[in-house]
């Protein structure tokens, strides 16, 4: 099963895994009394990411550019998607929220160059 977003296959072209972010209800004690108390305050949910780190492999420069040219349109598009992974696991309504690149293309029999995409989950949506 490949994975995809917004259904394009944009990081098949080399190995690459999902992780998730923390999940779960920002909490904070209550301040306003004098004297310290047990009670804490929800204020709401925590806006998750779940992140994909990999490499894009090519054949050629050339080709390890239109990859990443494919990808950068992606994010500089905006706009909700659905997200999924390796194993058909679906997120609806992510957000491409940032792409780290890494320092160094990798040439050998392929070219290769990893990076770290991130998708936001905002609070309150599905």
């Amino acid at each position: 099963m490949a994975s995809s977003w917004k259904g394009v296959d944009l990081f098949g072209s080399g190995p690459h895994r999902f992780g998730m972010t923390r999940r779960g209800f920002l909490l904070a004690p209550d301040f306003t009394s004098d004297v310290p108390t047990p009670v804490f305050f929800e204020y709401g949910a925590y806006e998750w990411k779940i992140l994909i780190t990999g490499r894009l492999v090519a054949s050629t420069d050339s080709a390890l550019w239109t990859l990443r040219d494919a990808i950068q349109a992606s994010l500089d598009a905006k706009g909700l998607g659905t997200l999924v992974d390796l194993h058909g696991r679906s997120w609806i309504e992510m957000f491409f929220s940032r792409l780290t690149w890494g320092e160094e293309t990798d040439r050998g029999r392929k070219v290769s160059i990893g990076y770290l995409a991130e998708f936001h989950k905002f609070t309150g949506t599905a």
